[in-house]
C-alpha cells in the first residue's frame, strides 16, 4: 500500500468507485486518500460489494476503532476477525476455538497461558538471537550492489518464531510462504492456482504440517516451546483438542510473519526519503525509541480488523443493526488528524504517539514485546551498520487488503565505515536466513 501525503486528487477521494475488498485497489489506488475523505465526511461509512457478497460498515477515525476494538461486548470476534475472499455472511469454522475468534472470557482462557511465555524476561532473551539474524540478513545488502530488502525481510520473522514454536528448520522457507499466501491470495507471485484454491491449499498444507508436528509430540514432555504450551494447554478443564491446537498454531504464525516485515522495509524507505532524520538516529540513538513507534504509527501493516455487532449500536452517527460485520482501518486512524498533530509528516521524535499499530483492547498483539525488541534491534543494527539508504528502483507493493506490505523493495546501501562485519549466524544461535 502507497503511504502517499497530500495533496490528495479528486479521483481517488471517489468513495463510489472504490472496492474495500479488491487487493489490488491497495496496490494501484490510494486508500489514505479515500480515509482522509471518509473520516471527514463519512467516518462509519456503509459498503455494499457489487458481485453480491454481504455489505459490511468501514471505520475510519481513531476514536471509532479504539471503541469497536475495545467494546468485545457489542462488538463480537467470534465470526471472524478478517476480510477475506469467502462471503462474511459465511460462518466461522474457527469460531470459539482460535484465540484472535474468541471474546473475553474464553479469549484469556487461551490467551494467558501465551503470555506467559511472551513476559518482557522471556521476550528479552530472544535478543541476541534476533541481533544475530539481522546482521545476517543485512550482511549481503552491504557490498553497495542492488539488494532487495523486502525479499530478505519476508523470512525475518520466521526465523526467530520458528525457533520459539520448536518448527524445524528446513520448512521455515515454505511455511513463510504459505503465510503470506493466506492474505495475497491473488498476487500474482503468491497464487499458485486461482485465489480461492491457493488460499485452500496454503490452509491445506499449514494445517497438514502442525497436525504431524503434533502427532510427533509426546504428550507426557511436549517441550517447552509455544506448541509444547499449547498441547499442555486446557479449556474448560478439558485438554485442547487437535483442531484447536492447530488453528492456534496457525494464529500465531500468521500474526508474526505477515506484519513484522513490511515495518522492516517501511523502515529502509523511510530513512531513504528522509535523510536528514536517518542522520538524527545514528548521531542519537536516543531517538530509536520515537522513532521505532513511529515508523509502527506510518507503516500500519495490519490494515483492518473485523467485528460483529451484537445488538443494535450508534458509532459515529450511523446505525450499526445486530449481526452487521464492521471493518475497522488501522492505517486510518493512525492518520487521524484529530490525534496526531501533522499527521501526514514522518516524525521521528513524535510525542505523544497514540497509534494502535498493535491494535488495542482484549485483542492487543500477543506478540507486541517480541515485535518491538525485533524491530528496535533491526533500527539500531541499520543505524549503526548503514551509512546511507538510495532506492534503487520502484517499490512494490504485496496485493492485499489485510496486509500494507512489500514483495520488492529494491534498495543500494552504503555501509558505515569501521563497522565489524556481522557474526555467522550460527553464532547468534539459530540457522541461515533463507
Amino acid at each position: 500500500m502507497r503511504l502517499s501525503t497530500p495533496p490528495f486528487a479528486p479521483a481517488d477521494t471517489d468513495v463510489t468507485a472504490v472496492d474495500f475488498l479488491a487487493s489490488t485497489y491497495y496496490t494501484k489506488g490510494d486508500p489514505h486518500a479515500l480515509w482522509t475523505h471518509l473520516r471527514a465526511h463519512d467516518p462509519v461509512h456503509h459498503f455494499t460489494p457489487s458481485d453480491g457478497r454481504e455489505p459490511f460498515w468501514v471505520v475510519t477515525r481513531h476514536a471509532d476503532v479504539s471503541r469497536v476494538l475495545k467494546d468485545h461486548s457489542v462488538f463480537s470476534s467470534r465470526r471472524g476477525t478478517m476480510l477475506c475472499i469467502i462471503d462474511l455472511s459465511m460462518p466461522d469454522i474457527a469460531s470459539d476455538q482460535m484465540m484472535p475468534d474468541t471474546d473475553p472470557p474464553r479469549h484469556g482462557q487461551l490467551r494467558d497461558p501465551l503470555n506467559r511465555v511472551m513476559t518482557p524476561r522471556a521476550v528479552a532473551a530472544q535478543e541476541e538471537t534476533i541481533r544475530g539474524i539481522v546482521r545476517e540478513m543485512l550482511e549481503p545488502a552491504l557490498d553497495g550492489e542492488v539488494f532487495d530488502l523486502a525479499q530478505a525481510a519476508l523470512m525475518f520473522p520466521m526465523a526467530f518464531t520458528g525457533s520459539m514454536m520448536g518448527l524445524p528448520r528446513e520448512t521455515w522457507d515454505r511455511m513463510s510462504r504459505l503465510t503470506t499466501m493466506t492474505i495475497a491470495y491473488d498476487d500474482p507471485e503468491y497464487m499458485e492456482k486461482a485465489p480461492k484454491p491457493t488460499l485452500r491449499q496454503a490452509h491445506h498444507e499449514l494445517f497438514s504440517f502442525f497436525s504431524d508436528e503434533i502427532a510427533r509430540r509426546d504428550r507426557t514432555d511436549p517441550g517447552d516451546d509455544l506448541i509444547g504450551i499449547l498441547l499442555r494447554m486446557s479449556l474448560e478443564g478439558e485438554p485442547l483438542t487437535e483442531r484447536q491446537i492447530m488453528l492456534n498454531c496457525y494464529s500465531l504464525l500468521l500474526g508474526a510473519n505477515v506484519t513484522t516485515p513490511h515495518v522492516v522495509s517501511t523502515t529502509a524507505l523511510t530513512m531513504a526519503e528522509h535523510p536528514d532524520q536517518f542522520r538524527a538516529l545514528q548521531e542519537d540513538p536516543g531517538l530509536r525509541g520515537t522513532a521505532m513507534e513511529e515508523l509502527l504509527r506510518w507503516s500500519s501493516p495490519a490494515s483492518h480488523f473485523m467485528r460483529y455487532a451484537t445488538a443494535d449500536v450508534e458509532l459515529g452517527g450511523r446505525t450499526i443493526r445486530e449481526g452487521e460485520p464492521v471493518s475497522v482501518w488501522l492505517g486510518s486512524a493512525n492518520r487521524d488528524e484529530r490525534v496526531f498533530k501533522d499527521p501526514f509528516s514522518f516524525d521521528i521524535a513524535r510525542r505523544p504517539n497514540r497509534h494502535i499499530a498493535f491494535g488495542v483492547g482484549p485483542h492487543y498483539c500477543i506478540g507486541s514485546g517480541l515485535a518491538r525488541i525485533a524491530l528496535r534491534v533491526f533500527l539500531d543494527e541499520f543505524a549503526e551498520r548503514v551509512a546511507s539508504v538510495e532506492l534503487a528502483g520502484e517499490p512494490v507493493h504485496l496485493a492485499s487488503n489485510f496486509v500494507a506490505g512489500f514483495k520488492h523493495l529494491p534498495v543500494r546501501l552504503t555501509p558505515r565505515a569501521g563497522k565489524a562485519p556481522a557474526r555467522p549466524l550460527a553464532a547468534a544461535g539459530t540457522g541461515a536466513v533463507a
